[in-house]
């Protein structure tokens, strides 16, 4: 498979370029097609050849951009089946396989080998149409992460979870915001208050990917354990809380203190109708679906809501993804809506529209804005210190809880996982400018880090307390926080 995609894109690059070319009139009145030897010429390196194609008729290098779209689709899917497919093999998740893919197509590696391939692949004058998909995907996932959402299981464990919960967001925030002290001057963006860098940099290193942690406890099968059933269980009110905090940043961000207070009003009151209005009805109206499950006008009713709530949200200017979650968190979760929502959704959000996202965020990604030793040396202290604040305050209020050391170790290690969810906040970050190109690159080298590192640093817990005792091993309770139906989904595809 890798040969015959190797094969395929040498052939693109060497005759699809004339496909695509804007064809003109020669002298004699024939459709030419030939593009000029200057215009012909290989740029040495992608950023050169990013200036070559700007300097040359926007026409040319999307004279088809419907053909240009579906090549680009081509490409980006085929990528992150195949980058996911390896990491699956190499026993990490799928989606983490998928970011890298979309890494590989960007300037920070084929975009460096072969600068030709990537601007033809993804020339610049399509981004804003993959854009277009890839919020459109974005938008979509954070509703079935909202819709996977039940918070009545989080009661299950109470305090501790609640409490966990909170110290895993509190440490990295503190450290992340202690953090932003050595890196406001170089990496901020321009005219951005260290108040507002610095509680954007707390917000992206408290951030735990609850569908990626599902899909790690699924695969090691510790669902009925206790270390696994209070990570989704604290998971759940991590994400819950982050967002809610991520919100209040952005809210921070391009205006000033007056504007930014009548942002939260107006979000406060949509969160109020959200859950006061707009819940009852919802719970009303799913209760009269008969047990075939609901109908297409009730799914197309919550398509609608799904993208009114989603523009409600972006026009209050707080990002269309928050009125998207809380849609999702507001369905009733014993309803059979979740179930057919995530059915319906699922695989055209995770197989289709965020691939584009991942290729996207590949071009954003510049690993060679990294030049120098000191600068990796930052990256690696932003990795150590998003490790010690989620893993170390997770396992420390664990303990204080009264869990026992390997217990609370492994919770730590699985909230340690950032995956997609962290790439979404840092894709926000970079378009509202709080940050600069070099730090999202190393932030989303962290994203990847701490996912990769989640089952190694499993295996190495257990190799260090041995195998655990039966009560241990198997907890009472069953606090999954994902609807059932949709976990076992995610697990199959995150």
């Amino acid at each position: 498979m890798l040969l015959l995609t190797a094969v395929a894109f040498g052939l693109i690059g060497k005759w699809g370029q004339s496909w695509l070319t804007v064809p003109t009139h020669s002298d004699n009145g024939a459709w030419n097609t030939t593009v000029p030897a200057a215009e012909s010429a290989a740029p040495t390196d992608f950023h050169s050849a990013s200036k070559t194609t700007a300097a040359v008729p926007a026409e040319r290098a999307v004279a088809h951009p419907f053909r240009a779209v579906l090549i680009a689709l081509v490409a980006i899917l085929l990528a992150a089946r195949i980058f996911g497919w390896l990491f699956v093999q190499l026993g990490q998740p799928r989606v983490i396989g998928e970011v890298i893919a979309g890494i590989a197509l960007g300037p920070s590696c084929l975009g460096s080998l072969w600068p030709e391939a990537t601007l033809f692949l993804l020339p610049p004058t399509i981004t804003p149409l993959l854009g277009v998909l890839a919020q459109m995907g974005v938008i979509l996932y954070m509703f079935l992460v909202g819709l996977e959402l039940n918070f009545d299981s989080i009661k299950s464990y109470g305090r501790e979870s609640l409490l966990i919960a909170h110290a895993s967001i509190a440490a990295p925030f503190v450290l992340g915001a202690l953090l932003a002290t050595l890196l406001y001057e170089q990496f901020a963006g321009e005219g951005v208050p260290f108040t507002t860098f610095a509680m954007f940099l707390g917000v992206a290193l408290s951030i735990t990917a609850l569908p990626v942690l599902a899909r790690i406890i699924a695969d090691r099968g510790i669902g009925g354990t206790r270390a696994g059933a209070l990570a989704l269980s604290c998971a759940a009110a991590d994400d819950a809380t982050a967002w809610c905090l991520l919100a209040v940043v952005v809210g921070f961000v391009g205006t000033q203190l007056t504007a930014a207070f009548a942002t939260w009003i107006f979000a406060g009151m949509f969160v109020a109708v959200m859950l006061f209005v707009v819940r009852p009805i919802l719970a009303k109206l799913l209760r009269t679906d008969t047990n075939a499950g609901p109908s297409s006008t009730t799914v197309a009713l919550l398509l609608v809501a799904l993208i009114v709530s989603s523009l409600a949200t972006d026009l209050i200017g707080i990002h269309a993804i928050f009125g998207a979650f809380l849609l999702g968190a507001i369905i009733p979760h014993d309803s059979k809506v979740a179930q057919a929502l995530g059915d319906k959704l699922e695989d055209v959000a995770r197989a289709l529209l965020l691939p584009a996202f991942f290729a996207l965020t590949g071009l954003r990604t510049k690993i060679g804005l990294l030049d120098g030793f000191d600068q990796w040396l930052l990256c690696g202290l932003i990795v150590l210190v998003a490790t010690a604040g989620k893993l170390g305050g997770t396992a420390l209020a664990a303990r204080y809880c009264g869990l026992n050391w390997r217990t609370s170790a492994e919770l730590g290690a699985l909230m340690n996982t950032r995956g997609l969810v962290e790439i979404i906040v840092l894709d926000i970050g970079l378009q509202l400018g709080v940050i600069t190109p070099p730090l999202f690159a190393m932030m989303v080298v962290m994203a990847v880090a701490t996912t990769l590192m989640t089952g190694p640093l499993l295996s190495a817990i257990g190799r260090c307390f041995g195998q655990p005792s039966q009560r241990q091993e198997q907890d009472a309770r069953p606090a999954l926080p994902l609807k059932a139906s949709i976990a076992s989904k995610s697990a199959a595809v995150a």
